[in-house]
């Protein structure tokens, strides 16, 4: 696999037909991807108070937000550049894709020991009292990365009965809130409160910011550029140690979370699909990705923060290995190892993320 240099530099291209493709196949892969944008409006800010997530009584906008731009994306085959679309310098909000950035700096903190084992409950180190009743004692750190916490309480002006009941199929368009919880580790369910509850905790145990730590340890490394942001509420500063440090959004449903341009998302992917070395120098341990790449028994598309292609159930189109970073309105980085590709979608219709994936392959000669 061949790494591009830092951001400025120009990155390396390869054409279809040098990279393996039929270049009028691949042609028509683009052309699909242009021609089918998410339906959202530009403004966000007008999109998430419709009620898009929660019902409107429940989306209040407590982070920042900005428009977003159209649709624009990338594809890359052994590092290298073979086909774009659009602006792939639009830094946009991501919604859940930051999920998957969080998980890496749980990895962080786990290669640094603050975090020795993925099955010890989190109360055990994280003494900030979210953890101390008796419905959150038991919820551990793999609880906490693959959604099966049912932690319950309010963080940051939230309650996590907002997303309780959450369904991705229906979202935006029923109740939510109330389910009966039950023990951690026996539900699986989408819940931005619990993502950020996870956040918090791996906040307490690095006694860093996250944005801090990822720049430091993965962005920087990767030759990224300096515009991306990840951010929190103006509810979510919390103390520690004595110092003021805002604890990040692993979503956007109500603003915040990481806003970022396709070609440093795809540096993250080359991360990720080279099993997180960069240029031969180790970012990330092979045990945390293996971690985070194993199903979770309740939801084989699921990993840490990462969604699986675990018996072909969430793209029918690509290889069981394939994993994504996936967020709403259609942001996704694709990671395929088998056949060298890393590929980022923003705004492609969900609804046709797998033919899109599907006629990328179908172009390999």
């Amino acid at each position: 696999m061949q790494f591009p240099p830092p951001d400025g530099q120009t990155w390396p291209s390869v054409t279809p037909k040098d990279a393996g493709f039929d270049s009028d196949a691949l042609a028509d892969a683009i052309n699909f991807a242009r021609g089918h944008e998410i339906g959202w409006p530009l403004s966000l800010r007008d999109h998430l108070l419709a009620g898009h997530f929660e019902q409107p009584g429940d989306a209040e906008i407590i982070g920042p937000i900005r428009d977003r731009g159209a649709t624009n994306g990338m594809v890359l085959r052994d590092g290298r550049v073979v086909a774009r679309w659009g602006n792939t310098r639009q830094e946009d909000y991501t919604f859940s894709v930051a999920k998957s950035y969080m998980s890496i700096c749980a990895g962080l903190a786990y290669d640094d020991g603050l975090i020795t084992d993925v099955d010890e409950p989190v109360g055990k180190t994280v003494k900030d009292g979210g953890f101390d009743s008796a419905q959150n004692a038991p919820i551990t750190w793999r609880h906490l990365l693959t959604n099966t916490s049912e932690w319950e309480g309010e963080l940051f002006g939230k309650s996590e009965k907002i997303d309780r009941g959450r369904s991705l199929a229906t979202e935006g368009s029923r109740k939510k809130g109330d389910r009966v919880l039950q023990a951690p580790g026996t539900v699986w369910e989408y819940n931005d409160v619990r993502v950020n509850r996870c956040g918090l905790s791996v906040l307490r145990r690095l006694k860093r910011g996250l944005p801090e730590v990822f720049a430091e340890r993965i962005m920087k490394p990767i030759g990224a550029s300096s515009g991306w942001s990840w951010r929190g509420y103006s509810t979510s500063t919390v103390d520690v140690d004595g110092k003021q440090i805002e604890s990040v959004a692993g979503g956007t449903h109500w603003g915040g979370g990481v806003c970022i341009h396709a070609e440093d998302q795809a540096r993250i992917g080359l991360l990720m699909a080279n099993d997180g070395i960069w240029n031969g120098k180790r970012l990330l341990s092979q045990e945390w990705i293996g971690l985070s790449l194993q199903p979770c028994p309740l939801n084989v598309s699921y990993g840490f923060f990462w969604w699986l292609n675990a018996q072909g159930v969430r793209m029918p189109a690509a290889p069981h290995s394939n994993f994504f970073a996936v967020g709403a309105g259609g942001n996704m980085t694709w990671i395929d190892r088998e056949h060298d590709i890393v590929a980022v979608m923003r705004w492609l219709d969900p609804a046709h993320q797998n033919e899109f994936i599907g006629k990328v392959l179908g172009a390999l000669r």
